[in-house]
């Protein structure tokens, strides 16, 4: 049995092998806190709803957090922001474990191998993803599991080149940074973050507007699609316009980290695009609009989006910690074989 984890800005999501099935749990990665009383809480364990108490509040964890946010008219708080761990969240730590605890479970036996995503170093901040990563190793390895980081961005390509013999170029678009890779052969090539994700758009959107954030998440994630056929002023408007903006922003990020990088001209590569702030409708067009402006010195065989965005850097994940546990230490033939059972 292995195991693997996105431990996103927004969600947590982890997958593992069941027969011929991959099994994904998830839960929202966020909080909301509310006054304690005897009722309250016995309403809520009645309901299992995920929470805990310290002292005279309690905190509802996880996917029914933004529901009671927006119930009560609060703002939900992160454990995590712009990607990693926040060091503006007092609560950050704990509630970030378990939720952690909650969407992983217990190891099926001692030292099960578990690959869990961790974000690039963004060439945009200063931000440095080291402490984020290590506090969650030791997380998952009190847990009594056998930790190991992956590339967000290779994560994609594991998950979803498989076709192309893990060769291509692999975006995750999450909520509090923009992962990508370019892989070659399963060899990444180049692979950096930028600091813009969803919450970047639902924050620029929530200034414009003057609605809440939360408000604002809840309507993108509902039914907004990214088709430019709303009426500029109100929150759809505002949406596409950022959602504009980011793209923008992440291809000329990549054209100039290409050039850097000195990237073999003469490339013929699929691009494959993933993760929630991925998920409305008309993003993998807009992106691919964006991309065929974009001066990139190799050529785009085609532009796709995930199947399922939310889960494809779990299931990448789970594909690595498969492949090190049949063979000890990788191997192109294994990780086929793990992704062609899903």
């Amino acid at each position: 049995m292995a195991r693997g984890i996105d431990v996103g800005t927004m969600n947590i999501v982890s997958a593992k092998q069941e027969a011929n099935e991959t099994v994904f749990v998830s839960q929202r990665n966020s909080f909301v806190e509310i006054e304690y009383s005897d009722m309250a809480e016995r309403m809520l364990s009645r309901s299992d709803v995920l929470h805990i108490r310290k002292d005279d509040k309690v905190y509802v964890v996880g996917d029914d957090a933004l529901n009671f946010a927006n119930i009560f008219n609060e703002e939900t708080r992160r454990p995590m922001k712009h990607g990693i761990l926040s060091s503006e969240e007092k609560s950050a730590i704990p509630m970030i474990k378990l939720i952690i605890e909650q969407v992983v479970g217990e190891p099926q036996r001692p030292n099960e191998r578990v690959h869990f995503s961790t974000p690039a170093d963004p060439i945009d901040s200063d931000l440095s993803t080291l402490y984020h990563q290590k506090t969650l190793e030791s997380f998952l390895a009190d847990m009594g599991y056998d930790p190991e980081p992956i590339n967000e961005g290779m994560a994609v390509i594991y998950s979803e080149l498989a076709d192309s013999n893990f060769t291509g170029l692999g975006i995750s678009f999450g909520a509090g940074m923009t992962n990508v890779c370019l892989s070659y052969y399963a060899v990444p090539v180049m692979t950096f973050s930028v600091a813009r994700g969803g919450d970047w758009v639902d924050e620029q959107t929530a200034t414009a507007t003057g609605e809440k954030i939360d408000k604002v998440t809840s309507i993108k994630e509902d039914d907004f699609r990214l088709d430019f056929t709303t009426d500029a002023g109100g929150v759809e408007g505002a949406l596409s316009i950022y959602y504009d903006n980011l793209l923008d922003y992440v291809i000329e990020n990549i054209a100039r980290e290409v050039n850097e990088e000195d990237v073999e001209e003469g490339l013929d590569v699929p691009v494959v695009v993933t993760g929630g702030t991925a998920s409305p409708p008309g993003f993998e067009k807009l992106f691919e609009e964006r991309l065929d402006k974009a001066e990139i010195p190799f050529s785009i065989s085609d532009v796709r989006k995930a199947d399922e965005p939310l889960y494809s850097v779990a299931r990448g994940a789970l594909v690595a910690s498969r492949t090190e546990e049949g063979d000890g230490g990788g191997g192109e033939e294994e990780v086929e074989a793990a992704e062609a059972e899903d």
